[in-house]
């Protein structure tokens, strides 16, 4: 799991049916139920379009779900804890970190609009991913340990190769310190919350719907 992330936004599609006289379908249904909570289809969908937004591609229903009763441990916790939402300051930082991955405020604009996301559900996106990922980096970052042997393997395996394919003099290394001790950090990050998730999903009641579903 990239703490990457994943959540909720309701969309409702409707069938219109009839010559005369239209009449409406709602598509959506339950997919999963976690303990005493429920997961739609629509929530599904909702992070398969947040997903070809981000990657250009998404997952499939089942993957995606996956990801949201992860997202459902982190979450429970999180608010048990009364863990604090990000600031509308921290949100809309992220949201420009965000926009800087593509080449021009137009090439977002399409992929967000090509990806079905109007401009408030991907505010909101955001703002649930983030919290997800503060909150796994609060809880995790504490115990974290990087050793200097890690950050030299780091450099000559990862950074001083990467460079040279782009036909880049590699940085120094100490230039690069701080980013690969971070690059490092996260991926601890990963590694411990996996095994959280994976210890924690032994202990919650989960029933999944998604094929019993299928119309």
């Amino acid at each position: 799991m990239r703490r990457r992330i994943l959540y909720l936004s309701l969309v409702l599609a409707v069938l219109m049916a009839g010559k005369a006289v239209p009449s409406q379908e709602v598509i959506d249904r339950v997919v999963a139920r976690v303990e005493s909570d429920i997961i739609l289809l629509s929530d599904v969908h909702a992070l398969a379009r947040y997903q070809l937004f981000i990657d250009g591609k998404s997952e499939s229903d089942a993957q995606i779900l996956d990801r949201l009763i992860d997202q459902w441990i982190v979450r429970n916790e999180a608010n048990a804890a009364r863990y604090p939402q990000p600031s509308e300051e921290e949100v809309q930082r992220s949201l420009a970190r965000l926009e800087r991955l593509f080449s021009s405020p137009a090439e977002f604009e399409d992929r967000r609009r090509q990806s079905g996301l109007s401009s408030e559900e991907l505010l909101a996106m955001v703002k649930s991913q983030l919290y997800l990922s503060n909150y796994l980096d609060t809880r995790f970052r504490p115990s974290i340990q990087v050793e200097e042997k890690d950050v030299e393997e780091f450099y000559k395996d990862r950074v001083v190769p990467m460079a040279e394919a782009r036909g880049q003099t590699p940085p120094a290394l100490e230039a690069a310190r701080d980013f690969i001790q971070e690059a490092l950090v996260q991926r601890a990050i990963d590694e411990q919350a996996d095994r959280w998730l994976k210890e924690s999903r032994s202990r919650i009641r989960v029933e999944n719907l998604l094929n019993e579903s299928k119309p």
